[in-house]
């Protein structure tokens, strides 16, 4: 045989493994590690974002669950609200699943012990729904995205909402959330020029039931300041704003600020009708074709109850992959971060972009008033404006 039918063969044969590798490349499963806090005292909120996630996949795919001809595959892994958990979900993940990306958690403090195990294995974290500053700020690193609001984005909602000099007392939980949460409300009433003065901050337990110290604690530091009095609340999981009612603030004409909350939560405010405050979302707030998808498929699929605070944020979680992952051409951690870098997609809220320089996404917020007259169940809050994201002047907290 000559050398040139020698040449022929191995180019032929070489070619046909290129082709075999192309084919086999195409054929793998895209593997996302959801790693949420499926049980513990966050249960409802990480319930939600699965649903969420999932109908996001769902819709983002046209119902495929395929991306670039490869199939979608979800891997679940319970952190069961426990930062040391978290980690080792997100390393087993990455290290034995071989997942390509990252999805999770519920809590703050989780979150802040898996970002350095996505950077350990150089594969992106898309942090759902944690919210403290410090995940895009002081712990941040390059593979960490977040669809998911921050403390700030909260912070600077209420604080466009908030009467001017007013004496703020700030009750909050005794953890990495409600401690940036207080923060950066404080920061936030700057950036927007509010005169008002935080005149106490208590901290409390995640899991406090009983509020009566904190709550004289907190009367005493208002009853006798300059009104507007004010009482703002952080608070993930069973919020305390009704056990407060029941102490009668308004006997020292203190006014309760409630942020948003999951529907069941905020469908025991009736008696605060009126009030006023700002949320992530509202199943009745955003007019686009995506949120017209979710309301109609959720109370299709759950028996008429509209989707949630956080199914939205699930869902835009799993949008953002899918868009992320076509943008890139596959799964390689460097071309999806080349591709989220400054990308926007659609979601339940409308448009939100991640922000080049610490990957968080800019999305709108809402001013909301809890509804006097209430048509049924679900029917609570009344639209007062949409926040735009402009309105919104986050800071970059990274050290990038």
């Amino acid at each position: 045989m000559n050398i040139n039918k020698l040449l022929a063969i191995a180019a032929a044969t070489l070619f046909g493994l290129g082709a075999m590798n192309a084919v086999c490349a195409q054929g793998k499963d895209i593997k996302i590690a959801h790693v949420y806090d499926k049980t513990g005292p966050l249960e409802a909120y990480a319930k939600q974002t699965q649903t969420g996630l999932m109908m996001g996949l769902e819709y983002a795919t046209n119902g495929t669950m395929t991306v670039l001809g490869r199939k979608i595959v979800v891997i679940e892994k319970d952190s069961q609200f426990k930062a040391d958990v978290a980690k080792t979900a997100l390393a087993s993940a990455f290290g034995d699943d071989n997942a390509d990306i990252a999805v999770g958690p519920t809590g703050s403090t989780g979150a802040l012990a898996m970002l350095p195990v996505a950077e350990e294995y150089k594969k992106i974290l898309l942090v759902e729904p944690a919210v403290a500053d410090s995940i895009t700020g002081a712990g941040w690193n390059r593979y960490i995205f977040r669809t998911g609001r921050s403390s700030m984005q909260d912070a600077l909602a209420n604080a466009a909402v908030m009467p001017d000099k007013a004496s703020i007392a700030m009750l909050a939980q005794d953890n990495a959330f409600g401690k940036d949460g207080v923060a950066s409300f404080k920061e936030a009433m700057k950036f927007k020029g509010n005169k008002s003065t935080i005149v106490h901050e208590e901290y409390a337990p995640p899991a406090t039931t009983d509020f009566t110290a904190s709550a004289q604690r907190i009367f005493d530091s208002l009853k006798d300041k300059p009104e507007p009095r004010i009482l703002g609340i952080i608070w993930a999981g069973a919020n305390p704003m009704t056990k407060l009612a029941e102490m009668q603030p308004e006997r020292y004409k203190i006014t309760l600020a409630p942020g948003g909350n999951i529907l069941p939560v905020m469908k025991s405010w009736k008696n605060f009708a009126g009030l006023e405050g700002a949320v992530y979302y509202y199943y009745g707030f955003p007019k686009n074709k995506v949120n017209d998808w979710l309301v109609a498929e959720h109370r299709k699929r759950f028996n008429g109850v509209p989707p949630d605070f956080f199914t939205a944020g699930g869902m835009a979680a799993g949008i953002a992959l899918v868009e992320a992952i076509k943008k890139a051409g596959g799964t390689d951690t460097e071309k999806l971060i080349a591709a989220m870098e400054d990308m926007s997609f659609e979601s339940p809220k409308g448009k939100m972009t991640f922000r080049k320089q610490d990957h968080q996404a800019l999305q709108a917020m809402y001013q909301f008033r809890i509804k006097k007259k209430q048509a049924n169940e679900w029917d609570l809050l009344e639209l007062v404006r949409e926040i735009p994201a402009s309105e919104l002047p986050l800071p970059i907290r990274n050290k990038r």
